[in-house]
C-alpha cells in the first residue's frame, strides 16, 4: 500500500534507491551511537552484493516492471509460489527431504491467495508471458537468496548486514535508475503523503522488517520464512479493510483462513 502511494509520483527505480541508501545510513548512524563495529571482510562485502542484487534489486525491482505486463492481482498469486520454489531448492541444494506438512501447506497457500486475488477479474493479455517469465524469475532469484543467506558469510550483527545490503542494493538501483534516465524529484517537492509513505518504508519496511528478515534466515529454516509470502497479503487486506475502509467479503476472509492454515502446516513442528 505504502508502495503504491509512492511510486504514484516517484519514478519506481529512484524511490526504491532512495529508501535503501537512506535506511542505511540511517542504520550505520544508530550502529555507530551503539558502538557497533562497522568493519566487514571482502567476503562478507562480496556476499552482502550478491544478495542485496538478489533480494532488492532484481527481486524487488524486476517484480515492480513485471507489473507493466501483468494485473498487481496475477503478479500476487505467481509470488505465492515462493515457498515451493524454496522447498524444491532446499531438495536440490540441500538435499533436504520435502515433509508431507510443508507440501499441504504450500498447496493450501496457494489456494487461498487464488481465491484472495480472483475475487476481481486476472486479465491475462497479449504480451503477459513476458511478466510472468520475469515474476517467476524474481521468484526464484528471493527463493534461491533465502537459502544463500541462511549458509552465507555474512555480518554477524544482524542490523550491520541489512546495512551493507541496503547500501549496495541502494547503489546498483541509482546506476540502472539513471541508465534509464528516470528523473530525481528532491524530497522537498513530494506531497506531503508520499513524504509519509516514504518515511514509513524506510522505517518499518526497510530497517525494522529486513533486519529482523535477516536474522530469521540465519536462525529458521527458510521456508517457514518464506511463509511471509502469503502472511502479507492478509495484512494489506486488514489495513485496507482498517484505513481505506474498503469491503471485506466473505470469500476474503475465507481465503485468509485457509492461508493462515498453510502457514501453520508449513510452520509447525512434526
Amino acid at each position: 500500500m505504502l508502495n503504491k502511494i509512492a511510486v504514484e509520483e516517484l519514478p519506481p527505480l529512484m524511490l526504491s534507491s532512495f529508501r535503501f541508501i537512506t535506511a542505511s545510513v540511517l542504520i550505520f548512524i544508530i550502529a555507530k551511537l551503539m558502538k557497533l563495529s562497522l568493519a566487514i571482510t571482502k567476503k562478507q562485502l562480496l556476499n552482502t552484493v550478491i544478495v542485496g542484487f538478489l533480494f532488492l534489486v532484481y527481486g524487488n525491482g524486476v517484480f515492480v516492471w513485471a507489473l507493466k505486463y501483468l494485473d498487481s492481482g496475477f503478479a500476487a498469486l505467481l509470488a505465492s509460489t515462493q515457498p515451493l520454489f524454496v522447498l524444491l531448492l532446499m531438495r536440490v541444494i540441500d538435499k533436504k527431504k520435502m515433509h508431507t506438512k510443508s507440501i499441504i501447506g504450500v498447496i493450501l497457500g496457494f489456494v487461498g491467495m487464488y481465491l484472495l486475488v480472483s475475487q476481481k477479474e486476472l486479465s491475462f493479455e497479449a504480451g503477459s508471458a513476458i511478466g510472468v517469465i520475469m515474476i517467476l524469475t524474481c521468484v526464484l532469484g528471493w527463493s534461491y537468496a533465502s537459502i544463500f543467506v541462511s549458509k552465507a558469510d555474512l555480518p554477524k550483527n544482524y542490523f550491520i548486514s541489512t546495512g551493507y545490503q541496503m547500501l549496495t542494493a541502494g547503489l546498483m538501483l541509482s546506476f540502472f535508475s539513471l541508465v534509464f534516465n528516470e528523473e530525481w524529484i528532491a524530497p522537498t517537492n513530494w506531497s506531503v503523503k508520499v513524504q509519509l509513505a516514504v518515511v514509513l518504508l524506510i522505517v518499518f519496511g526497510g530497517i525494522v522488517a529486513f533486519t529482523a528478515f535477516n536474522y530469521l534466515l540465519k536462525n529458521v529454516s527458510p521456508e517457514k520464512v518464506a511463509t511471509s509470502a502469503y502472511v502479507n497479503p492478509l495484512i494489506a487486506l486488514f489495513l485496507g479493510w482498517y484505513i481505506l475502509d474498503e469491503n471485506l467479503s466473505i470469500q476474503s476472509i475465507f481465503s485468509a483462513l485457509i492461508l493462515l492454515t498453510g502457514v501453520y502446516f508449513i510452520t509447525s513442528k512434526k
